[in-house]
């Protein structure tokens, strides 16, 4: 009944053109005159029904300062259960789930929604959610999940893949600035729980006519791991894993980076992406890694947190799309003492000397071992 129901919805959305406040002739979603198309990218708030300090302050001033015309929360809008926070009046606890009681869990999560759906929809702004290991942990299904979303007139989260697992994965155009046909497509893909040969095969089927398109996910594919290389401990960059150290490749690669995905993998998710057209795919999960990488002609991109209870950094990612040229451009924000600045990303250090280099390679090896330790801490 759930999929009938999806997919019902859906077809309203392009027949009829009013569903979840969007109109197909007026209030699609559509390019500007200038051929461009800004999505804003949010991810891991982890709230319970205590919001936490600032977030809404935090949301509020993402919109103002990117002006978005679409925004994408990558999943964790739920924290399943957690001992330590100082970041709302519910002092060293967070979490919305409570053992053995569905319903009072089920109202912390719909209170932590409206928290963080709140300014979104004050904002007038059409946005979209794609589910996160956290969520699935609360414990909530998510039959209960898509009732929050369609609750909220702006939010255009919908489950249209046909899988065994209920997954909620959605597709969502945006029209040509000077005509109703597609020019570009927006995937919310639900990996949360892992991603499943039946959501594989509805995304391979799904005719979108072969418009761009990006992907947007909360766990990093393993692909990812392309966008580093093996390193010496003292390199600068370094990330240490056991024995082995890897960071990002600067030919490829660009940004902050904590975690480590070693290079290596394809998966087909990967492979069926880029004979879909997909010209990006952009994750949350990690909190603290901001990069942007391209990798086999798919720019690949890690976005911060914004998990108050949880150290930072945090911040944000626009993705502006081009229907002139097929191809998008991305920036990381970061969010410090209040305010967002973009993030500046410099390549490694050359060396005049090999002396100088020696000097750069002991500071880099502590350097390397306290980030390592703060990670951990981190967590």
């Amino acid at each position: 009944m759930k999929k009938i129901i999806s997919v019902f919805l859906v077809a309203c959305v392009f027949v009829s053109g009013f569903v979840f406040g969007v109109n197909a002739e007026d209030d699609a979603l559509r390019f500007g005159a200038d051929g461009k198309f800004t999505v804003l990218q949010i991810t891991d708030p982890q709230d319970d029904a205590y919001a936490a300090h600032g977030l809404k302050e935090f949301i509020n001033k993402a919109i103002e300062q990117t002006d978005p015309d679409f925004i994408v929360i990558t999943g964790d809008i739920v924290e399943d259960s957690r001992a330590g926070d100082i970041s709302d009046d519910k002092v060293f606890q967070e979490g919305v789930t409570v053992d053995g009681d569905y319903a009072a869990t089920l109202a912390n999560v719909q209170k932590a929604c409206a928290d963080i759906f709140a300014p979104v929809e004050a904002a007038g702004i059409p946005y979209a959610i794609s589910q996160g290991n956290n969520d699935y942990k609360s414990g909530i299904t998510n039959k209960d999940w898509l009732e929050i979303y369609t609750s909220y007139p702006n939010n255009m989260t919908v489950d249209m893949s046909d899988d065994e697992e209920g997954k909620i994965d959605c597709y969502i155009p945006v029209l040509s600035s000077d005509s109703d046909e597609p020019a570009f497509g927006l995937w919310m893909l639900d990996n949360g729980k892992g991603f499943t040969s039946g959501q594989l095969a509805w995304f391979s089927a799904y005719d979108n006519g072969g418009v761009p398109s990006v992907v947007f996910e909360h766990v990093p594919v393993d692909d990812i791991g392309n966008l580093y290389e093996e390193c010496n401990v003292w390199d600068e960059g370094a990330l240490i894993d056991g024995t082995e150290s890897y960071r990002l490749n600067g030919d490829l690669a660009y940004g902050h980076a904590e975690g480590i995905v070693k290079p290596g993998a394809t998966t087909s998710e990967f492979e069926t992406w880029r004979y879909k057209n997909v010209v990006g795919a952009f994750f949350g999960h990690w909190h603290t890694s901001g990069y942007t990488g391209v990798w086999n002609g798919v720019t690949l991109g890690m976005t911060y947190g914004c998990q108050f209870s949880k150290a930072g950094p945090y911040g944000v990612r626009t993705i502006v799309l081009d229907e002139n040229t097929g191809s998008i451009e991305t920036e990381l924000y970061v969010y410090k003492n209040g305010e967002f600045s973009v993030q500046v990303d410099e390549p490694y250090a050359e060396y005049g000397s090999a002396f100088e280099e020696a000097i750069a390679n002991v500071i880099n090896f502590f350097k390397n071992i306290f980030t390592a330790l703060t990670y951990l801490l981190k967590f």
